[in-house]
């Protein structure tokens, strides 16, 4: 079954920066577009970035175009979020899954940025 781990969340103040790590296992998922989502507190789920595996075409909502740049290790099956310039509004748990999402959400990883 298909296995997605986030990581490299944490505290960091307006400004500051993380990088963060989704590992995918348990399936193929080259054939699928991988993207990132995050949640805040009391909203929606919504998309962040995407990815092709194979030709890494990229995508972004418009909130993150600049700031945040999505990449992957295709030889790992990993796919990484650089988030810079964060924001206070960036605070959420960032999760990963295909694109649309397919899968079983992992945990997600924690990010907190303070003003």
């Amino acid at each position: 079954q298909a296995q997605l781990v986030e990581s490299g969340g944490g505290l960091v103040q307006t400004g500051g920066s993380l990088r963060l790590s989704c590992a995918a296992s348990g399936r193929t998922f080259s054939p699928y577009r991988m993207g990132w989502f995050r949640q805040a507190p009391g909203k929606e789920r919504e998309f962040v970035a995407g990815i092709t595996w194979r030709a890494g075409i990229t995508s972004y909502v418009d909130s993150v175009k600049g700031r945040f740049t999505i990449s992957r290790d295709s030889t790992n099956n990993t796919v990484y979020l650089q988030m810079n310039s964060l924001k206070p509004e960036d605070t959420a748990v960032y999760s990963c899954n295909t694109q649309p999402p397919l899968y079983i959400w992992g945990h997600g990883t924690q990010v907190t940025v303070s003003s």
